[in-house]
Protein backbone atom coordinates (compact mmCIF):
# COMPACT_ATOMS: atom_id res chain seq x y z
CA UNK A 1 0.00 0.00 0.00
CA UNK A 2 1.20 3.48 -0.80
CA UNK A 3 0.21 6.93 -0.56
CA UNK A 4 0.31 10.21 -3.32
CA UNK A 5 2.87 12.31 -1.54
CA UNK A 6 2.86 15.09 -3.52
CA UNK A 7 1.46 17.12 -6.05
CA UNK A 8 3.73 19.65 -7.84
CA UNK A 9 3.26 21.71 -10.81
CA UNK A 10 5.19 24.26 -12.84
CA UNK A 11 4.14 26.76 -15.55
CA UNK A 12 6.97 25.76 -18.44
CA UNK A 13 7.29 27.98 -21.29
CA UNK A 14 9.27 27.84 -24.57
CA UNK A 15 9.72 30.78 -26.55
CA UNK A 16 9.28 29.36 -29.74
CA UNK A 17 7.71 32.66 -30.90
CA UNK A 18 11.40 33.93 -32.03
CA UNK A 19 11.43 31.67 -34.51
CA UNK A 20 7.62 31.89 -35.38
CA UNK A 21 7.32 28.25 -34.98
CA UNK A 22 3.67 26.91 -34.96
CA UNK A 23 2.66 30.78 -36.25
CA UNK A 24 -0.69 30.54 -38.00
CA UNK A 25 -3.76 32.94 -38.87
CA UNK A 26 -5.19 33.13 -35.43
CA UNK A 27 -1.96 32.45 -33.02
CA UNK A 28 0.63 34.45 -35.11
CA UNK A 29 3.10 34.35 -31.89
CA UNK A 30 3.15 31.22 -30.10
CA UNK A 31 5.16 30.02 -27.10
CA UNK A 32 4.71 26.22 -26.57
CA UNK A 33 4.01 25.68 -23.04
CA UNK A 34 3.48 23.26 -20.27
CA UNK A 35 0.83 23.46 -17.30
CA UNK A 36 3.22 20.73 -15.69
CA UNK A 37 2.06 18.30 -13.55
CA UNK A 38 4.23 15.52 -11.56
CA UNK A 39 2.70 13.22 -8.84
CA UNK A 40 4.94 11.61 -6.17
CA UNK A 41 3.82 8.34 -3.88
CA UNK A 42 5.61 7.41 -0.59
CA UNK A 43 6.39 3.95 -2.41
CA UNK A 44 9.93 2.16 -2.17
CA UNK A 45 9.95 1.99 -6.24
CA UNK A 46 10.45 5.69 -7.08
CA UNK A 47 8.04 5.88 -9.50
CA UNK A 48 6.13 8.97 -10.23
CA UNK A 49 2.99 10.25 -12.60
CA UNK A 50 3.88 13.32 -14.98
CA UNK A 51 0.91 14.87 -17.40
CA UNK A 52 0.52 18.33 -18.24
CA UNK A 53 -1.91 20.41 -20.11
CA UNK A 54 -0.71 22.02 -23.43
CA UNK A 55 -0.87 26.04 -23.91
CA UNK A 56 0.69 28.69 -26.04
CA UNK A 57 2.09 31.34 -23.55
CA UNK A 58 0.00 33.80 -21.54
CA UNK A 59 -2.64 32.37 -19.36
CA UNK A 60 -0.41 28.75 -19.13
CA UNK A 61 -0.05 30.37 -15.09
CA UNK A 62 -4.26 30.08 -15.10
CA UNK A 63 -3.75 26.61 -16.22
CA UNK A 64 -1.15 25.85 -13.35
CA UNK A 65 -3.78 27.08 -11.26
CA UNK A 66 -6.44 25.24 -12.19
CA UNK A 67 -4.26 21.82 -12.17
CA UNK A 68 -3.42 23.22 -8.42
CA UNK A 69 -6.60 23.40 -7.48
CA UNK A 70 -7.59 19.41 -7.81
CA UNK A 71 -4.62 18.35 -5.74
CA UNK A 72 -7.50 18.04 -2.69
CA UNK A 73 -8.46 15.14 -4.80
CA UNK A 74 -5.21 13.12 -5.03
CA UNK A 75 -3.10 14.15 -1.96
CA UNK A 76 -2.43 11.47 0.64
CA UNK A 77 -5.04 9.03 -0.82
CA UNK A 78 -4.01 5.73 -1.76
CA UNK A 79 -2.18 4.97 -5.17
CA UNK A 80 -3.71 1.42 -5.69
CA UNK A 81 -6.87 2.37 -5.13
CA UNK A 82 -7.05 5.36 -7.30
CA UNK A 83 -5.18 3.29 -10.24
CA UNK A 84 -7.08 0.34 -10.15
CA UNK A 85 -10.51 1.67 -11.27
CA UNK A 86 -9.67 4.54 -13.35
CA UNK A 87 -13.07 5.19 -14.35
CA UNK A 88 -13.93 5.67 -11.22
CA UNK A 89 -11.45 8.26 -10.57
CA UNK A 90 -12.11 10.25 -13.84
CA UNK A 91 -15.92 10.33 -12.55
CA UNK A 92 -14.89 11.53 -9.42
CA UNK A 93 -13.15 14.29 -11.05
CA UNK A 94 -14.82 15.35 -13.48
CA UNK A 95 -17.97 15.03 -11.12
CA UNK A 96 -17.01 17.47 -8.54
CA UNK A 97 -20.76 19.95 -8.61
CA UNK A 98 -19.09 23.53 -7.96
CA UNK A 99 -15.65 22.69 -9.89
CA UNK A 100 -18.01 20.93 -12.85
CA UNK A 101 -19.82 24.46 -12.65
CA UNK A 102 -16.76 26.17 -14.36
CA UNK A 103 -17.33 24.32 -17.79
CA UNK A 104 -18.92 22.02 -17.29
CA UNK A 105 -17.62 19.71 -18.69
CA UNK A 106 -15.18 22.10 -20.96
CA UNK A 107 -12.56 24.33 -20.89
CA UNK A 108 -9.78 25.62 -18.13
CA UNK A 109 -10.84 22.83 -15.29
CA UNK A 110 -11.61 20.07 -17.90
CA UNK A 111 -8.25 20.20 -19.38
CA UNK A 112 -6.73 20.70 -15.56
CA UNK A 113 -8.71 17.17 -15.20
CA UNK A 114 -7.26 15.90 -18.03
CA UNK A 115 -3.49 16.63 -16.54
CA UNK A 116 -4.37 15.14 -13.39
CA UNK A 117 -5.38 11.79 -15.31
CA UNK A 118 -3.20 11.50 -17.91
CA UNK A 119 -0.30 11.93 -14.58
CA UNK A 120 -2.23 8.73 -13.06
CA UNK A 121 -2.08 6.77 -15.88
CA UNK A 122 1.42 7.61 -16.83
CA UNK A 123 2.09 6.71 -13.02
CA UNK A 124 -0.17 3.16 -13.87
CA UNK A 125 1.70 2.41 -17.01
CA UNK A 126 4.89 2.61 -15.32
CA UNK A 127 3.66 0.58 -12.57
CA UNK A 128 2.96 -1.90 -14.64
CA UNK A 129 6.13 -1.70 -16.75
CA UNK A 130 4.79 -1.14 -19.83
CA UNK A 131 4.39 1.78 -22.20
CA UNK A 132 0.30 3.17 -22.63
CA UNK A 133 -0.63 2.30 -26.04
CA UNK A 134 0.24 -1.46 -25.02
CA UNK A 135 -1.29 -1.15 -21.62
CA UNK A 136 -4.81 -0.18 -23.19
CA UNK A 137 -4.62 -2.65 -26.19
CA UNK A 138 -3.93 -5.64 -23.68
CA UNK A 139 -7.11 -4.57 -21.62
CA UNK A 140 -10.37 -6.57 -22.16
CA UNK A 141 -13.11 -5.08 -23.83
CA UNK A 142 -14.93 -4.93 -20.92
CA UNK A 143 -12.85 -3.18 -18.81
CA UNK A 144 -11.76 -0.54 -21.78
CA UNK A 145 -16.00 0.10 -21.78
CA UNK A 146 -15.32 0.45 -17.94
CA UNK A 147 -13.53 3.53 -18.62
CA UNK A 148 -15.86 5.52 -20.37
CA UNK A 149 -18.48 7.69 -18.93
CA UNK A 150 -21.58 7.42 -21.07
CA UNK A 151 -23.82 10.39 -19.83
CA UNK A 152 -24.83 12.49 -22.80
CA UNK A 153 -23.35 9.37 -25.48
CA UNK A 154 -25.83 6.52 -25.56
CA UNK A 155 -28.05 8.44 -28.34
CA UNK A 156 -24.54 7.85 -30.62
CA UNK A 157 -22.77 5.41 -28.93
CA UNK A 158 -24.32 2.89 -25.80
CA UNK A 159 -21.80 0.19 -23.63
CA UNK A 160 -23.21 -2.95 -25.66
CA UNK A 161 -22.56 -1.34 -29.08
CA UNK A 162 -19.24 -0.31 -27.70
CA UNK A 163 -18.42 -3.96 -26.47
CA UNK A 164 -19.62 -4.79 -29.52
CA UNK A 165 -17.03 -2.76 -31.23
CA UNK A 166 -14.09 -3.91 -28.97
CA UNK A 167 -15.00 -7.55 -29.35
CA UNK A 168 -14.53 -7.57 -32.94
CA UNK A 169 -10.78 -5.98 -33.04
CA UNK A 170 -9.98 -8.82 -30.39
CA UNK A 171 -8.97 -11.07 -33.21
CA UNK A 172 -5.98 -10.00 -34.67
CA UNK A 173 -4.69 -8.18 -32.00
CA UNK A 174 -1.67 -9.72 -31.84
CA UNK A 175 -0.80 -9.14 -35.36
CA UNK A 176 -1.74 -5.80 -35.38
CA UNK A 177 0.96 -5.82 -32.39
CA UNK A 178 3.71 -7.19 -34.60
CA UNK A 179 2.67 -4.86 -37.49
CA UNK A 180 3.18 -1.93 -35.19
CA UNK A 181 6.76 -2.91 -33.88
CA UNK A 182 7.82 -3.31 -36.92
CA UNK A 183 6.64 -1.04 -39.92
CA UNK A 184 5.56 1.57 -37.29
CA UNK A 185 2.42 4.09 -37.53
CA UNK A 186 2.11 6.67 -40.50
CA UNK A 187 2.98 10.42 -39.75
CA UNK A 188 2.54 13.24 -42.02
CA UNK A 189 4.54 16.79 -41.13
CA UNK A 190 3.42 20.40 -40.41
CA UNK A 191 6.98 21.54 -39.97
CA UNK A 192 7.31 23.47 -43.63
CA UNK A 193 4.14 25.02 -43.00
CA UNK A 194 4.06 27.60 -40.78
CA UNK A 195 2.92 30.80 -41.62
CA UNK A 196 5.52 33.39 -40.46
CA UNK A 197 8.00 31.59 -42.68
CA UNK A 198 9.28 33.13 -45.86
CA UNK A 199 8.83 31.51 -49.36
CA UNK A 200 12.64 30.20 -49.40
CA UNK A 201 12.22 28.32 -46.03
CA UNK A 202 9.04 26.78 -46.60
CA UNK A 203 10.32 25.80 -49.70
CA UNK A 204 13.14 24.13 -48.32
CA UNK A 205 11.42 22.26 -45.95
CA UNK A 206 8.56 20.92 -48.00
CA UNK A 207 11.63 19.28 -49.94
CA UNK A 208 13.34 18.10 -47.08
CA UNK A 209 10.19 16.76 -45.43
CA UNK A 210 9.52 14.81 -49.27
CA UNK A 211 12.95 13.65 -48.81
CA UNK A 212 12.39 12.19 -45.71
CA UNK A 213 9.62 9.97 -46.85
CA UNK A 214 6.28 12.17 -45.91
CA UNK A 215 3.70 11.23 -48.00
CA UNK A 216 2.09 14.62 -46.77
CA UNK A 217 2.44 17.89 -45.67
CA UNK A 218 0.54 20.47 -44.07
CA UNK A 219 0.10 24.52 -44.77
CA UNK A 220 -1.43 27.33 -42.46
CA UNK A 221 -3.39 29.44 -44.34
CA UNK A 222 -6.50 32.03 -43.77
CA UNK A 223 -4.84 35.65 -42.93
CA UNK A 224 -4.53 36.35 -46.84
CA UNK A 225 -6.03 34.57 -50.12
CA UNK A 226 -2.81 35.87 -52.37
CA UNK A 227 -0.24 35.02 -50.18
CA UNK A 228 -2.06 31.64 -50.01
CA UNK A 229 -2.47 30.61 -53.08
CA UNK A 230 1.27 31.81 -53.84
CA UNK A 231 2.80 29.67 -50.78
CA UNK A 232 0.40 26.45 -51.86
CA UNK A 233 1.97 26.55 -55.31
CA UNK A 234 5.52 27.06 -54.22
CA UNK A 235 4.60 23.90 -51.64
CA UNK A 236 2.80 21.82 -54.70
CA UNK A 237 5.96 22.53 -56.89
CA UNK A 238 8.36 21.74 -54.68
CA UNK A 239 6.24 18.33 -53.86
CA UNK A 240 5.49 17.32 -56.98
CA UNK A 241 1.56 15.94 -57.57
CA UNK A 242 1.77 12.68 -55.92
CA UNK A 243 2.45 14.30 -52.19
CA UNK A 244 -0.89 15.38 -50.10
CA UNK A 245 -1.24 18.86 -49.02
CA UNK A 246 -4.07 19.62 -46.20
CA UNK A 247 -4.44 22.94 -45.11
CA UNK A 248 -5.17 24.18 -41.31
CA UNK A 249 -6.87 27.55 -40.99
CA UNK A 250 -7.25 27.33 -37.32
CA UNK A 251 -10.35 29.21 -36.76
CA UNK A 252 -10.13 31.94 -39.06
CA UNK A 253 -12.91 31.75 -40.85
CA UNK A 254 -16.97 32.09 -40.96
CA UNK A 255 -18.94 29.63 -42.86
CA UNK A 256 -19.73 31.53 -46.33
CA UNK A 257 -16.05 32.44 -45.94
CA UNK A 258 -14.38 29.06 -45.47
CA UNK A 259 -16.48 28.03 -48.49
CA UNK A 260 -15.50 30.61 -50.68
CA UNK A 261 -11.94 30.60 -49.71
CA UNK A 262 -11.51 26.78 -50.38
CA UNK A 263 -13.10 26.96 -53.90
CA UNK A 264 -9.78 29.34 -54.71
CA UNK A 265 -7.30 26.48 -53.20
CA UNK A 266 -9.20 23.78 -54.21
CA UNK A 267 -6.72 23.64 -57.78
CA UNK A 268 -4.00 22.60 -55.36
CA UNK A 269 -5.50 18.93 -54.40
CA UNK A 270 -6.19 19.54 -51.03
CA UNK A 271 -6.27 16.80 -48.93
CA UNK A 272 -8.45 18.34 -46.37
CA UNK A 273 -9.33 21.55 -44.49
CA UNK A 274 -8.63 21.77 -40.90
CA UNK A 275 -10.20 23.86 -38.06
CA UNK A 276 -12.25 26.10 -40.82
CA UNK A 277 -14.24 27.89 -38.47
CA UNK A 278 -14.76 27.65 -34.72
CA UNK A 279 -14.76 24.39 -33.34
CA UNK A 280 -17.93 25.22 -31.46
CA UNK A 281 -19.94 25.64 -34.34
CA UNK A 282 -21.36 21.94 -35.36
CA UNK A 283 -23.90 23.76 -38.04
CA UNK A 284 -21.06 25.98 -39.53
CA UNK A 285 -18.72 22.53 -39.78
CA UNK A 286 -21.60 20.83 -41.41
CA UNK A 287 -22.15 23.39 -43.80
CA UNK A 288 -18.77 24.04 -44.57
CA UNK A 289 -18.33 19.97 -45.17
CA UNK A 290 -21.69 20.21 -47.64
CA UNK A 291 -19.70 23.35 -49.58
CA UNK A 292 -16.41 22.12 -49.95
CA UNK A 293 -16.69 18.41 -51.07
CA UNK A 294 -15.14 16.50 -51.82
CA UNK A 295 -12.70 18.01 -49.79
CA UNK A 296 -12.51 16.50 -45.80
CA UNK A 297 -13.59 18.67 -43.31
CA UNK A 298 -10.99 17.74 -40.70
CA UNK A 299 -10.81 19.32 -37.00
CA UNK A 300 -10.81 18.42 -33.05
CA UNK A 301 -7.76 20.03 -31.32
CA UNK A 302 -10.06 22.60 -29.72
CA UNK A 303 -13.24 20.62 -29.54
CA UNK A 304 -13.53 20.43 -26.00
CA UNK A 305 -15.62 17.15 -25.19
CA UNK A 306 -16.56 13.94 -26.52
CA UNK A 307 -20.27 15.43 -26.15
CA UNK A 308 -19.26 18.09 -29.04
CA UNK A 309 -17.30 15.16 -30.79
CA UNK A 310 -20.50 13.26 -30.85
CA UNK A 311 -23.18 15.85 -32.23
CA UNK A 312 -20.32 16.51 -35.11
CA UNK A 313 -20.19 13.20 -36.08
CA UNK A 314 -24.06 12.97 -36.11
CA UNK A 315 -24.29 15.86 -38.24
CA UNK A 316 -21.20 14.65 -40.77
CA UNK A 317 -19.65 17.72 -39.59
CA UNK A 318 -16.05 15.88 -40.12
CA UNK A 319 -14.39 13.36 -41.77
CA UNK A 320 -11.29 13.39 -40.54
CA UNK A 321 -11.22 13.34 -36.25
CA UNK A 322 -8.04 15.00 -34.70
CA UNK A 323 -7.88 13.79 -31.05
CA UNK A 324 -5.85 15.50 -28.73
CA UNK A 325 -3.86 14.08 -25.71
CA UNK A 326 -4.59 17.25 -23.53
CA UNK A 327 -7.55 19.30 -24.90
CA UNK A 328 -10.74 16.99 -23.44
CA UNK A 329 -10.18 14.82 -19.85
CA UNK A 330 -7.47 12.90 -20.28
CA UNK A 331 -6.64 9.10 -21.49
CA UNK A 332 -10.67 8.40 -20.74
CA UNK A 333 -12.46 10.59 -22.53
CA UNK A 334 -9.89 10.05 -25.70
CA UNK A 335 -10.98 6.63 -25.59
CA UNK A 336 -14.74 7.43 -25.18
CA UNK A 337 -14.21 9.44 -28.57
CA UNK A 338 -11.80 6.48 -30.40
CA UNK A 339 -14.82 4.70 -29.75
CA UNK A 340 -17.30 7.07 -31.38
CA UNK A 341 -15.54 7.32 -34.75
CA UNK A 342 -14.74 3.72 -34.98
CA UNK A 343 -19.21 3.96 -34.52
CA UNK A 344 -19.32 6.61 -37.41
CA UNK A 345 -16.69 4.97 -39.69
CA UNK A 346 -14.52 7.79 -39.36
CA UNK A 347 -11.13 7.88 -39.45
CA UNK A 348 -8.91 9.22 -36.71
CA UNK A 349 -5.49 11.62 -37.31
CA UNK A 350 -4.59 12.92 -34.15
CA UNK A 351 -3.42 16.65 -33.72
CA UNK A 352 0.22 16.75 -32.39
CA UNK A 353 2.99 19.23 -32.25
CA UNK A 354 3.14 21.70 -29.74
CA UNK A 355 4.83 20.54 -27.07
CA UNK A 356 4.81 16.80 -25.53
CA UNK A 357 1.75 16.03 -28.21
CA UNK A 358 3.51 13.91 -30.14
CA UNK A 359 4.92 12.07 -27.53
CA UNK A 360 1.39 11.88 -25.71
CA UNK A 361 -0.75 11.01 -28.66
CA UNK A 362 1.03 8.25 -30.62
CA UNK A 363 -0.08 6.12 -27.44
CA UNK A 364 -3.48 6.54 -28.41
CA UNK A 365 -3.31 6.08 -31.98
CA UNK A 366 -1.27 2.97 -31.18
CA UNK A 367 -4.35 1.88 -28.75
CA UNK A 368 -6.22 2.42 -31.60
CA UNK A 369 -5.17 0.82 -34.48
CA UNK A 370 -4.77 -2.33 -31.89
CA UNK A 371 -7.73 -3.06 -29.75
CA UNK A 372 -10.68 -0.66 -31.49
CA UNK A 373 -10.39 0.08 -35.33
CA UNK A 374 -7.94 -2.02 -36.41
CA UNK A 375 -6.97 0.51 -39.33
CA UNK A 376 -4.31 2.45 -40.40
CA UNK A 377 -5.77 3.11 -43.66
CA UNK A 378 -5.57 7.23 -44.14
CA UNK A 379 -4.94 7.08 -40.72
CA UNK A 380 -1.45 9.58 -39.31
CA UNK A 381 -0.23 11.21 -36.88
CA UNK A 382 0.48 14.59 -36.87
CA UNK A 383 4.50 15.28 -36.59
CA UNK A 384 6.16 18.62 -35.90
CA UNK A 385 10.48 18.48 -35.26
CA UNK A 386 10.36 20.76 -31.82
CA UNK A 387 10.97 20.19 -28.52
CA UNK A 388 11.47 16.32 -28.28
CA UNK A 389 14.76 16.85 -27.06
CA UNK A 390 12.96 17.95 -23.47
CA UNK A 391 11.60 14.89 -23.12
CA UNK A 392 12.31 11.35 -21.00
CA UNK A 393 11.22 9.35 -24.09
CA UNK A 394 11.05 11.11 -27.04
CA UNK A 395 9.49 9.93 -30.16
CA UNK A 396 10.84 7.55 -32.19
CA UNK A 397 10.28 8.72 -35.99
CA UNK A 398 12.13 7.29 -38.61
CA UNK A 399 11.21 7.37 -42.40
CA UNK A 400 7.87 9.03 -41.80
CA UNK A 401 6.33 6.47 -39.25
CA UNK A 402 6.05 6.65 -35.55
CA UNK A 403 7.37 3.19 -33.80
CA UNK A 404 6.08 2.69 -30.59
CA UNK A 405 7.88 3.30 -27.24
CA UNK A 406 8.93 0.18 -25.53
CA UNK A 407 9.73 1.96 -21.98
CA UNK A 408 6.78 2.30 -19.31
CA UNK A 409 4.61 5.30 -19.20
CA UNK A 410 2.65 7.55 -21.02
CA UNK A 411 5.41 10.31 -22.85
CA UNK A 412 4.32 13.20 -20.74
CA UNK A 413 7.79 12.95 -18.34
CA UNK A 414 9.87 16.09 -19.18
CA UNK A 415 13.60 16.32 -17.65
CA UNK A 416 13.92 17.87 -14.52
CA UNK A 417 16.43 19.98 -15.94
CA UNK A 418 14.10 21.73 -18.60
CA UNK A 419 11.57 21.96 -16.49
CA UNK A 420 13.82 24.05 -14.30
CA UNK A 421 15.39 26.06 -17.26
CA UNK A 422 11.73 27.35 -18.97
CA UNK A 423 10.01 27.28 -15.51
CA UNK A 424 8.43 31.22 -15.85
CA UNK A 425 8.41 33.44 -13.61
CA UNK A 426 5.41 33.46 -10.86
CA UNK A 427 5.61 37.82 -10.50
CA UNK A 428 4.44 38.09 -14.07
CA UNK A 429 4.67 41.41 -16.60
CA UNK A 430 1.66 43.46 -17.49
CA UNK A 431 0.75 42.68 -20.77
CA UNK A 432 -0.76 44.74 -23.04
CA UNK A 433 -4.51 43.91 -24.34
Amino acid sequence: MSTITAFDTSDVRFPTSVLLDGSDAMNPDPDYSAAYLRIRTDSDDGLEGHGFAFTIGRGNDIEVDAIAALSPYILGRNVEELLADMGATWRELVYDSQLRWLGPEKGIMHMAIGAVVNALWDLKAKREGKPLWLLLAEMTPEEIVALVDFRYLTDALNPEEALDILRGAVSGRDERTATLRREGYPAYTTSPGWLGYDDAKLARLCREAVEHGYQQIKLKVGANLQDDIRRMGIAREVCGPDIKIAVDANQRWGVDEAIAWMKELKRFDVAWIEEPTSPDDILGHAAIARGVAPIPVATGEHVQSRIIFKQMLQADALQVLQIDATRVAGVNENVAILLLAAKFGVRVCPHAGGVGLCEAVQHLSMFDYVAVSGSMEGRMIEYVDHLHEHFAIPVDVRAARYFPPTEPGAGYEMFEASVAEYTFPRVLEPVAP
